[in-house]
């Protein structure tokens, strides 16, 4: 028996009714160890740990902790809790009005008889010993979101936590943020704790994993040691096929004609959101992107564009007749097309199903006293699935159960029905695997051919430098220079930034 074995998962088998979730999965991880657990949306990844945290039950198969001889029986996430298996997710769960001590131990205890100053002393040890740079007293929303997700595993780590799943947990922060985490994931890794780090950027596995488990379609694909399982056979076994579809984007991608009609122009643009006034063109089968480090006031720029806040200031035209946008509607019946940065938030609406999230826009512009029948709609969204591969059940499943990457096609497919002439698209691929980020590519680049102008805004530089033919480069909400063609490169954006003006 292997003493460093902290959990095994044993022919784990999920069905939901019509999909196969999981089909005789195993997984191990030991003490000490950073595990990255891959896969495309839809894989699989993120039934297993509910049916490891007992969020979900497994129909068959067996958990061991620590090589005990009988398995576990998990429930629910109390019993995984009690069993030291703890969760940090993607979207912060702790409360931002409350103190870092009083998130670090909610919950636990009665509030009647809590002694607030041990309480906070006992909080300011944990935050120093994991060299967490916050302070007990201070209110947790004043953090930033790295930060918050420290508290979230200082609040695991101090409840004993033997493994540690974090899911998705670097998606909303820069480079800074992201090395003050990994700072914290080897000094937990140092003590003996088992991390299972899930996560879509290939580069942050490499930097901080030990091992990769790969899961495709629900099935287990194998377990490798990082320094046997080079990025371009990782991509390989996550996709199930060669890479040709990756390395042909860059060829097909276009070229800037800057003699081709413009769709959309504007000119000392502004919004109520800090945006300076600027110009902005766009001409047919284009892709044009913004770029800048986080804050720069790319996402700011583009919701300017739709009307989705205030617009203060500038004049617009489409196909050069002058137009007036001052709220969504008047985009939209101008043609364009807005996928928001914040999926969650602004883009699905969690309870209607994936045929209502589907024809949404184009029923807005229609209008609500002309609703589709039920067969016309059913008809559209069968259609629309097929052509983006949506994974669902079927198009009357609620959108929230679909995986990420497979509701950002949704919001995709929303947005081409509606046949735009200029599409914006705002960090369409983030927190979605490779796969999907491939296709969504590729939909841009048939976007393109077709004539129609897109505005691609991604934090990956590479995946900009794959479809765009002209970046605006942004710093402090002011663009401070543009790119096109053979100048595009990693080198030449940061030079434009780093040379750009502060004012």
């Amino acid at each position: 028996m292997d003493n460093n074995v902290l959990l095994t998962m044993r022919g784990i088998y999920k069905e939901f009714p019509g999909v196969k979730a999981l089909q005789n999965v195993d997984f191990t991880l030991r003490k000490g160890e950073i595990h990255a657990l891959m896969g495309e949306n839809g894989a699989g990844k993120s039934t297993l740990v509910k049916c490891l945290t007992g969020v979900y039950e497994k129909d068959s198969g067996e958990i061991r902790i620590e090589g005990k001889d009988k398995p576990v029986s998990i429930r629910s996430p109390q019993d995984a809790q009690n069993l030291g298996i703890s969760t940090v997710y993607q979207e912060i769960t702790l409360c931002p009005n409350l103190t870092v001590a009083e998130n670090i131990f909610i919950g636990r205890g009665n509030y009647k008889f809590i002694n607030w100053h041990a309480q906070e002393k006992r909080a300011d040890e944990i935050l120093q010993k994991l060299n967490i740079p916050a302070k007990a007293a201070q209110q947790l929303g004043t953090c930033s979101l790295a930060v918050q997700q420290m508290v979230a595993i200082a609040r695991a780590v101090d409840m004993d936590c033997k493994v540690l799943i974090l899911d998705e947990p670097t998606s909303s922060l820069d480079e800074r943020e992201v090395e003050l985490l990994f700072t914290l994931m080897r000094d937990l890794k140092a003590k003996g704790v088992g991390i299972i780090f899930i996560t879509h950027f290939l580069d942050q596995v490499y930097a901080v994993c030990d091992k990769i488990t790969v899961l495709r379609n629900g099935e287990l694909i194998g377990e490798y040691a990082i320094a046997d399982m080079p990025q371009v056979e990782l991509i390989s076994a996550m996709l199930g096929k060669a890479l040709d579809d990756i390395s042909k984007l860059k060829s097909e991608k276009g070229r800037y004609n800057p003699d081709a009609e413009t769709v959309y122009e504007a000119r000392d643009l502004s919004s109520a959101e800090g945006v300076k006034p600027f110009d902005f063109t766009v001409r047919k089968g284009e892709v044009n992107g913004f770029t800048g480090l986080l804050g720069s006031g790319r996402s700011e720029s583009v919701r300017a564009v739709f009307a989705a806040d205030r617009v203060t200031g500038g004049k617009v035209k489409i196909n050069g007749k002058d137009v007036k946008i001052t709220k969504p509607l008047d985009a939209m019946k101008n043609g364009i097309g807005y996928l928001p940065e914040d999926r969650k938030g602004d883009g699905i609406i969690a309870d209607l199903s994936v045929r209502e999230n589907l024809i949404l826009a184009q029923q807005v512009l229609r209008g609500f006293f002309k609703p589709y029948s039920k067969a016309e709609a059913a008809k559209i969204a069968d259609e629309y699935i097929k052509l983006l591969q949506v994974k669902t059940a079927s198009q009357d499943t609620p959108i929230k159960a679909l995986s990420g990457g497979n509701q950002q096609k949704v919001i995709l497919a929303r947005w081409l029905l509606t046949h735009p002439q200029y599409l914006i698209l705002d960090e369409p691929t983030r927190g979605i695997d490779v796969g999907t980020k491939t296709e969504i590519q590729k939909q841009v680049l048939k976007l393109q051919k077709e004539g129609v102008g897109v505005t691609f805004i991604s934090s990956e530089i590479q995946e900009m430098l794959n479809v765009c033919s002209r970046l605006t480069v942004m710093k402090d909400r002011n663009i401070v220079g543009e790119l096109r063609d053979d100048d595009l490169s990693q080198d030449n954006i940061m030079k434009t930034i780093a040379g750009g003006k502060n004012e």
